[in-house]
């Protein structure tokens, strides 16, 4: 988020629960959601994002927790370069994650 009135890039303070300006010290609440705001000299346009979206590939693996049959993952590379990569997944259902070695 950036400052009203000075428009520098303000610093969430979580203990306080505001976003805090660092220059000139403004405040604002943190809320809930995400703020994305994009400015330009003609208009300003500001969006709440409070739901998780989901960028992630999908695959049909099921999860053990509730046996859904769909979930996302990712691929990283957790042990040496020689050995294979470990496929980590979430349910798509119900979030719950687990790994796969290969």
């Amino acid at each position: 988020m950036f400052c009203p009135n000075c428009k520098r890039l303000m610093r969430p303070d979580r203990a306080a629960g505001v976003w805090r300006c660092p220059h000139c010290g403004t405040t604002r609440p943190l809320g809930r959601g995400v703020e994305v705001v994009h400015s330009s000299p003609e208009k300003r346009h500001v969006a709440i994002v409070d739901q998780k979206v989901a960028t992630l590939p999908k695959t049909e693996e099921t999860c053990p927790k509730c046996s859904n049959g769909e979930a996302y993952y990712v691929l990283r590379q957790t042990r040496g370069s020689d050995e294979p990569e470990t496929r980590i997944f979430e349910c798509t259902k119900c979030g719950h994650k687990w790994r796969e070695y290969q």
